[in-house]
């Protein structure tokens, strides 16, 4: 049995659109690299041959590898749910680090489109587990390398 992959609405378009953009620009790009390096004859010391047959083995699995993501995946668009306080996937949560009152807002989205960088966290990391099912106001205990950490959840958004 497949099993299902959770993706927001917005992973799941930028995987489509990253998809198209291969199979429609870059695929046809090598493959005309390839055609040119052929014409310059002796493929065996040819670098331009070898770089673009290398750039269309990447090209070509990173079409597998996004299909099978998006095969595999069940998008969540968390925007036509209810808003009812809850931390579900797809959310937003603004926290308070009761210890330091620091205030950080994440965004729980799946495994392939986590990035720190931009507040999106894994729904498989310590702090979505921990947050997951809680509601506004909860105090949510987080397992860190460093110890306990306690976050108060301020706001949930569906957005």
């Amino acid at each position: 049995m497949k099993t299902m992959t959770p993706m927001t609405k917005e992973g799941a378009d930028a995987l489509q659109k990253e998809l198209t953009d291969l199979k429609q620009v870059q695929r046809p790009k090598v493959i005309a690299a390839i055609a040119e390096a052929r014409e310059h004859g002796d493929l065996k010391e040819n670098a331009e041959y070898h770089a673009a047959r290398e750039q269309q083995s990447f090209i070509e699995g990173r079409i597998q590898d996004i299909e099978a993501k998006l095969s595999n995946a069940q998008v969540i668009d968390v925007t036509a749910i209810n808003n009812n306080g809850k931390v579900i996937f797809g959310s937003t949560v603004e926290l308070v680090n009761l210890e330091t009152d620091e205030e950080v807002i994440y965004k729980i989205v799946g495994d392939d489109e986590a990035d720190l960088k931009i507040k999106k966290i894994s729904v498989n990391s310590p702090i979505a587990r921990a947050l997951i099912g809680k509601e506004e106001g909860e105090v949510a205990l987080v397992q860190t390398p460093k110890g306990e950490v306690e976050y108060e959840i301020v706001e949930v958004k569906y957005i």
